[in-house]
């Protein structure tokens, strides 16, 4: 395998109940996801077959029922669990995860955007 190659899945928003706070855990919110998984592209590529592919559509499936039915306390958590999630379910060598969640300052100093970026498997 090329440790060059990745297949990506970008711009996954998700709704789920994710926080620490009282409110949060009353409210749905949109964590977005990135995800980039290590696949051996040239052997995929060479056998022209969908069936050697790793199915984009499941890896979004399989991100937002993670997230949705975790209602996790913490983006770590939700991230982690994403990571193991795809690791046992697709054949691919390691996955980075990252996972924003819009921050609404209640202090008013402004809202900003929380990111975590994990990286998990066989490099």
């Amino acid at each position: 395998m090329s440790d060059g190659d990745t297949v990506s899945v970008r711009g996954l928003s998700v709704p789920t109940v994710i926080g620490v706070y009282d409110w949060e855990r009353e409210v749905q919110q949109t964590l977005t996801f990135d995800v980039d998984m290590a696949v051996d592209v040239a052997r995929v590529a060479g056998g022209d077959d969908v069936a050697d592919a790793v199915d984009y559509s499941k890896v979004a499936a399989a991100v937002t029922s993670v997230v949705r039915d975790g209602e996790f306390q913490l983006i770590e958590t939700a991230a982690e669990r994403v990571a193991e999630r795809i690791l046992a379910a697709f054949p691919v060598g390691w996955v980075r995860v990252g996972v924003a969640k819009p921050i609404a300052a209640a202090d008013g100093t402004g809202a900003y955007t929380a990111v975590i970026a994990i990286e998990r498997g066989r490099r």
